[in-house]
């Protein structure tokens, strides 16, 4: 397949100044993408033509609104959630036993991975086109997944992305009711160098950490070799599926 042929034009990305973000911001503009909206909690954005800032706060839904209503007139045809959390900024990381739970931690986690790119998808998706292609996405985890999961722990984490991955199926399932051109799906990038996986770098094998460049290049073509058969699954950087 050429990616050039389902390459956006108008595209936004929540969670801009991430790892994966901005490369992925500065990947879509290398592709021909002629407007990118950046979002980030502080608005910034990286330079250039291309690059639209706006701020938006995952636990702000009225933020995560405005940012929407300013994209009406021109609205993007790629829509990327890359944001979340595994561990908190107060050093809380991610629970190997269930002895270590914790409900206002779960919260916390819940509210980021789960709650705020659902409450993206609420305000976003109504303004895709009826009769066109789209994709909603939004970066998940292999860990997310019930069957594949033989470790146990991270308890917290790993039910927040089992939990974005149901919403994502239930979107795609509500969406190609009326938008049958829709794509709805999540993404996992593999272990990327960003600051989510600098505390568990140290015990990664050689070659299983990918720089954010070409973790962006790898999500992208994938998001482009997909149609609405694929919406509402779950897709590694490969292009593989990963299994509920």
């Amino acid at each position: 397949m050429d990616i050039t042929t389902h390459s956006p034009r108008t595209a936004a990305i929540f969670g801009s100044t991430g790892g994966i973000g901005r490369a992925l911001c500065e990947a879509l503009v290398s592709r021909g993408c002629e407007t990118v909206y950046c979002g980030s909690r502080d608005g910034s954005a990286p330079a250039g033509p291309h690059f639209t800032p706006f701020a938006f706060d995952l636990a702000d839904e009225a933020s995560i609104k405005a940012a929407a209503q300013m994209m009406t007139a021109q609205p993007p045809e790629m829509v990327i959630v890359a944001t979340g959390i595994l561990t908190l900024p107060d050093g809380t990381g991610p629970e190997r036993t269930y002895k270590r739970l914790d409900p206002d931690v779960m919260a916390q986690v819940f509210a980021l991975n789960t709650i705020g790119p659902a409450m993206i998808a609420k305000h976003m998706l109504r303004l895709m086109p009826r009769s066109d292609r789209f994709v909603f996405s939004a970066i998940s985890a292999r860990v997310g997944s019930i069957s594949d999961n033989g470790l146990g722990g991270w308890h917290s984490y790993r039910a927040s992305k089992a939990a974005l991955n149901m919403l994502l199926k239930n979107f795609a399932l509500e969406v190609a009711r009326t938008h049958p051109e829709g794509i709805v799906a999540g993404l996992h990038p593999g272990t990327v160098d960003s600051a989510l996986s600098v505390p568990f770098q140290a015990n990664l094998p050689d070659g299983q950490l990918t720089e954010p460049d070409q973790a962006a290049a790898n999500l992208l073509d994938v998001l482009a070799g997909l149609n609405p058969a694929n919406s509402g699954r779950v897709f590694d950087f490969k292009g593989e599926e990963v299994p509920a």
